[in-house]
């Protein structure tokens, strides 16, 4: 029979770890929400923003890995009341404790497919912009609307997309080692 010590240690490594998947995940999806935010509203006042070419999908992707982290949020709030019930006396079985991980696991994978697709579309679309470019600076008149130099605006759009992906990466990391955990 498991010793109450082990029952103990689990509970208290379960509620560390899901403190810090989750805590980790809020301030990276804050950047997130802050980042994507700026982008929307910084790119309606800029003058030329229909000349940014198709980071529309690419931050549609970053914004929909947003959503699925926000359920990961969830998964991480219910993992550290996993592990407060696993230290009472009403404790939930083995497989209740595995299927809420492997839950936040599958929403950490589905958001770090859209994150990294969301990437590719921006970084592809960053780099016909940049091939598109003239040679030289373009200073007033003609040239500064035939040249797509690429703004801060869309790099932070690729920051924001960065966040993402790496707060999914931290969820999933945490995930798969307290289901490692549990299984031990």
């Amino acid at each position: 029979m498991v010793d109450r010590l082990d029952f103990q240690q689990l509970s208290v490594g379960l509620r560390r770890m899901g403190w810090i998947r989750f805590w980790a995940q809020v301030v990276l999806g804050i950047v997130v929400i802050g980042v994507l935010m700026f982008n929307n509203i910084g790119g309606s006042l800029v003058r030329n923003s229909e000349r940014a070419l198709g980071l529309g999908p690419g931050l549609s992707l970053t914004t929909l890995a947003f959503v699925v982290l926000l359920f990961s949020l969830w998964q991480g709030w219910l993992i550290v009341r996993t592990g407060r019930a696993i230290g009472s006396e009403a404790r939930p079985s083995r497989g209740e404790t595995a299927r809420l991980l492997k839950r936040g696991l599958l929403a950490d994978l589905l958001g770090l497919t859209f994150a990294a697709i969301g990437y590719q579309t921006l970084a592809g679309s960053l780099f016909v912009q940049a091939s598109m470019q003239t040679p030289g600076i373009a200073i007033g008149g003609k040239g500064m609307t035939e040249n797509l130099a690429i703004t801060s605006l869309e790099m932070l759009s690729v920051l924001s997309n960065t966040q993402v992906l790496f707060a999914h990466l931290i969820g999933l990391s945490f995930s798969l080692w307290l289901l490692q955990r549990i299984y031990r």
